[in-house]
């Protein structure tokens, strides 16, 4: 069991890292993507243009962060 929860621990830290919002957004963007794909339009653009929103989001909240620190 304890090996079982290393492991999980592992992938949680890994996948949702320092910042929840971003790894939630990832998702969200997966999600979108796969709905628009499905109904047949083109949907490659849509996780790029996630990530390029993102980004720059969480680095700023960052850079905010540490500032005030």
């Amino acid at each position: 069991m304890k090996r079982l929860r290393q492991f999980a621990a592992f992938w949680y830290d890994f996948i949702v890292g320092d910042d929840w919002r971003a790894a939630l957004a990832v998702v969200v963007g997966l999600a979108v993507t796969y709905l628009v794909a499905r109904s047949g339009a083109p949907a490659w653009w849509i996780l790029p243009a996630a990530v390029a929103v993102v980004l720059p989001v969480t680095v700023w909240r960052v850079a905010r962060a540490r500032q005030r620190s």
